[in-house]
């Protein structure tokens, strides 16, 4: 099971390291190992959270979630992103954008550290939503009960979490965006920046995590009456109307996974930037990485982990809500990876282990039951 679920990632982490060494030696090839655990350790929320949307999934599109998404993962967010940044940041055509990173690395760093307000913001706005929508939504199950039931009542008021969030922003941008960064000797006012991305991960938040909310929901439906909807379509001649539903509902939970990933990605690649500023070590690092945190996210799904220990939900989203913070603080100051990747560990650590807590008191609770109905039986 390990191996099926594990093999493709222990087959690129081998060609990553050995293509390290042919780039760069043994130096490279440390680099790259450090970037790979980096990654992992930053992105082990990210796993939880994928897991929990992609057993909604097929097989099929669980299958596309490994391929095509391992794709625009690694290449899309790990390689071609940090040149978009940088391309649009300083005004340069792509080509110019790479021709930088490869032979102007230091200019390159300095594009992209320019870039980061901007990025910090849309990222964390976008995790900052995920995290408020699950603490507001009232739960049968509840972690941390003390904090979730009052704040379950508070989720009753529409747009609650909208609100929050666009204060959040706000302070955010008046806080930290207007003492940002000293360019040149110059100071610069980052805040319009920051609360423009800010926006737009708001707005790509809600319009990407809406539809596929929407057709979810749709999925739902046609599941309960699938029998119904599959004899009326025969009837009618339209066989496929129940697959093709069951397909876009199934094509936009894909979309959100990957707009979830790219806004997880976000502090790994700026990361990276602390270790080295090589754009091919960058990529083969970050991108072992991302092919572990999708064979762990496959792997949570077949084992039905979340369904066993059911509190790591829990924990992943409220170590989501520690890293959108850290993202918004980070547009004016630098806080080491070591500690955000901390927080997001500590937090889902504490969960599993609440987790199996739960599970040994319900088997004890289940023992006692059935100890007392052999007791009455044999009176």
């Amino acid at each position: 099971m390990v191996l099926k679920t594990f093999g493709w990632s222990f087959a690129v982490t081998a060609l990553g390291l050995v293509a390290a060494i042919l780039f760069g030696g043994w130096t490279a090839f440390g680099i790259v190992a450090i970037l790979s655990i980096l990654e992992i350790s930053l992105s082990f929320d990210n796993a939880v959270v994928n897991a929990g949307i992609l057993k909604k999934m097929n097989a099929f599109w669980q299958k596309i979630f490994l391929t095509v998404g391992i794709l625009i993962a690694v290449f899309g967010m790990r390689l071609v992103f940090p040149v978009v940044i940088v391309a649009v940041s300083a005004q340069l055509g792509p080509i110019e954008a790479v021709d930088l990173a490869l032979s102007d690395k230091d200019r390159y760093q300095e594009l992209v550290t320019d870039a980061h307000p901007a990025i910090a913001a849309f990222g964390g706005m976008f995790l900052l939503m995920i995290f408020l929508d699950f603490i507001f939504e009232d739960r049968d199950i509840k972690w941390l009960g003390w904090l979730e039931r009052p704040l379950a009542k508070l989720g009753k008021i529409d747009m609650l979490s909208v609100c929050i969030a666009l204060v959040i922003l706000l302070i955010s941008a008046v806080t930290f965006a207007t003492h940002a960064h000293q360019h040149g000797g110059a100071h610069v006012d980052k805040a319009e920046t920051v609360l423009l991305a800010g926006i737009a991960g708001l707005i790509t938040y809600m319009i990407v995590g809406g539809l596929s909310g929407y057709f979810e929901d749709k999925l739902e439906e046609e599941e309960e009456h699938e029998h119904e909807e599959e004899e009326k379509a025969a009837r009618e001649g339209k066989p496929r109307t129940v697959v093709a539903m069951a397909g876009k509902a199934a094509f936009f939970m894909f979309l959100y996974l990957e707009v979830l990933d790219a806004s997880f990605s976000f502090d790994g690649v700026i990361g990276a930037f602390a270790i080295t500023n090589d754009i091919v070590l960058m990529a083969l690092g970050l991108g072992i990485g991302a092919m572990y945190v999708r064979s762990l996210t496959v792997y949570l799904v077949r084992q039905g982990t979340l369904d066993e220990y059911v509190y790591l939900e829990h924990g992943a989203h409220y170590a989501i809500g520690a890293l959108a913070l850290i993202l918004l603080v980070t547009i004016q100051y630098e806080i080491p990876e070591l500690i955000t990747g901390s927080i997001g560990v500590i937090l889902i650590g504490a969960s599993f282990w609440s987790s199996v807590r739960r599970n040994k008191r319900l088997a004890e609770a289940e023992g006692n039951a059935g100890d007392k109905t052999e007791v009455t039986s044999g009176v």
